[in-house]
């Protein structure tokens, strides 16, 4: 697998993360959603069929989750740069997710619980904000981080799209 490959693949599971925390909180109790693992449970959980359709075409680069690079022509070491950039945050927004989800499952398990206990319902909730601002504010960072990786052209080329209603940023 060729660098360019290996980095598009990284930084989609990096930017994929956040989407996964939140998509699980749309979904039903597991009691009322279909199984993520084949009929008898063996299959693999996650597995996205195709590719995205995002990506290096053209020595531009599309990183999914940061679509306001789409069309930018990156030189190598601003693309070595965003990929350890993204590659390090990782961790971090796991654990966050991770805690924001637990906290999220607690409350869930609490609504109908026999005997409610508001003083843990107030924590778990908490919690959970705080995981969710940790996660907003690390986004916030990044893309700030990403934004000083560019050059003041290619900064002006985002600015110019936005103003032209190029791309929806989210």
């Amino acid at each position: 697998m060729n660098k360019s490959k290996l980095t598009q693949l990284l930084l989609a599971a990096a930017m994929a993360l956040p989407l996964l925390g939140r998509a699980e909180e749309a979904m039903p109790p597991d009691g009322d959603r279909p199984p993520l693992a084949g009929p008898q449970g063996d299959g693999p959980r996650g597995e996205f069929p195709g590719g995205h359709p995002g990506g290096r075409a053209g020595g531009h680069f599309g990183a999914p989750g940061l679509p306001f690079l789409h069309g930018l022509e990156l030189s190598e070491n601003q693309e070595d740069k965003l990929f350890q950039l993204m590659h390090n945050q990782v961790p971090y927004l796991r654990e966050q997710q991770r805690a924001r989800d637990k906290a999220m499952r607690a409350l869930h398990e609490m609504r109908n619980a026999e005997k409610f206990d508001d003083a843990a319902a107030v924590k778990l909730a908490q919690a959970a904000a705080q995981a969710e601002a940790n996660l907003t504010l690390s986004h916030i960072r990044t893309h700030q981080k990403v934004l000083a990786l560019l050059t003041p052209e290619q900064r002006l080329q985002i600015t110019f799209r936005q103003k032209q209603g190029g791309f929806n940023e989210r």
